[in-house]
């Protein structure tokens, strides 16, 4: 909204010509996402509160965590209003980046919404039931597959509408045949929202990893979207991408303003309005960016934690039917998954885990972006 009304007046008012830049923008994004943040989390809270809308604990997980038992949830709310709106304020939503990244998070978020009223307000154990929670996220990744596949938002001259690059090296795309595109972009869809969803179990943990993975997607979308620093850096020049770095900027303020009441003690959690709507978001931002196996670097603790559940189902549903339920029992890969928990069984306090997943997080974002200069 404001590029549209006062980019304009740059022409004869240089102080509007400020918004002309994505940078200026983005930073506008960050600062109205997070003081927005500010604003409606207590309300927001206070009225979860007052509604009982309380978190509920499993008996199976950390004793520690019994005393959360009641903590307001649904606060993935508080991040959908502070990246959704200070997009529309500071990105030209004429920007088909910016579109399909909207419609993800509020996708993503409606679902995750769904799954918590039922859980929560209608007292229905299950929440939303798995196949029908896994439809709607396959059926958004189905359809952005088949839109991208036939409607390109980067020029076919640029790079093939079904292909992605390949860190660590310049120029090489994977292409691949359309229908094992729309498959790909439906599993990266369906695996980053539920990655997100299952890292969210300690106060603070999934929303601090989803910051610095959303600021490294602003660099990387602010870059991709210049011609100047693509050529400078031999990766592919995105035309119009460098606008997503302002939704990205959005969620990272977001999220860091989200974390000032979802830190330990946490008074509120994100539930899966939040953590679905999080994964959805940078699953997309990555396929928009032709960065899906960055994904996997700048979310590799995210990756983790959904491994973890997949290598501790496998191995456990594999013992049960070869060698008993009691062996299966008494050799487990991990204390418990996902991978958060382990650690916790290890002893380690929660803050600390928190802490120190919030460094590797870190650390995998500056492998990522090293992967600019490493070709």
């Amino acid at each position: 909204m404001f590029y549209h009304l006062l980019a304009p007046l740059g022409k004869t008012h240089i102080i509007f010509n400020l918004f002309n830049y994505i940078s200026f923008r983005a930073a506008g994004a960050t600062v109205t996402a997070l003081l927005l943040s500010f604003v409606a989390g207590p309300p927001l809270i206070r009225y979860l509160r007052l509604r009982k809308v309380g978190q509920i604990i499993r008996a199976e997980g950390p004793a520690s965590h019994q005393s959360k038992r009641g903590t307001p949830t649904m606060g993935g709310l508080i991040i959908l209003l502070s990246t959704v709106l200070p997009t529309l304020l500071w990105a030209p939503l004429t920007n088909r980046f910016v579109v399909v990244a909207m419609l993800s998070i509020l996708w993503m978020g409606c679902i995750g919404f769904i799954d918590d009223y039922l859980k929560i307000v209608q007292g229905k154990s299950r929440g939303l039931v798995a196949k029908w929670k896994l439809a709607g996220q396959v059926s958004f990744g189905l359809l952005l597959g088949i839109f991208l596949a036939t409607h390109p938002v980067v020029p076919a001259e640029t790079i093939p509408a079904t292909g992605t690059t390949v860190p660590f090296f310049k120029y090489l795309v994977a292409n691949f045949a359309p229908w094992f595109f729309v498959v790909f972009v439906t599993v990266v869809i369906t695996g980053a929202s539920n990655a997100v969803n299952l890292t969210d179990g300690l106060d603070g943990l999934a929303t601090g990893l989803a910051a610095i993975s959303a600021a490294a997607f602003a660099v990387f979308a602010y870059l991709f979207g210049r011609v100047d620093v693509t050529t400078y850096l031999n990766v592919f020049y995105l035309p119009g991408a460098g606008e997503l770095a302002i939704f990205c900027s959005a969620l990272m303020g977001a999220t860091v303003g989200f974390l000032w009441f979802n830190a330990h003690p946490a008074q509120v959690f994100m539930g899966d309005t939040g953590s679905l709507a999080i994964g959805g978001a940078l699953g997309t931002v990555a396929i928009l960016l032709k960065a899906e196996f960055l994904l996997l670097l700048i979310g590799g603790v995210f990756a983790a934690e959904a491994v973890s559940v997949l290598i501790q189902t496998g191995t456990y549903k594999w013992f049960k039917r070869t060698r008993g339920k009691e062996y299966a029992d008494s050799n487990r890969v991990f204390r418990m998954a996902p991978l958060h928990h382990h650690f916790e069984k290890l002893g380690w306090p929660e803050t600390t885990v928190v802490t120190r997943f919030y460094i590797l997080g870190l650390l995998c974002a500056m492998v990522a972006l090293a992967t600019l200069k490493v070709r």
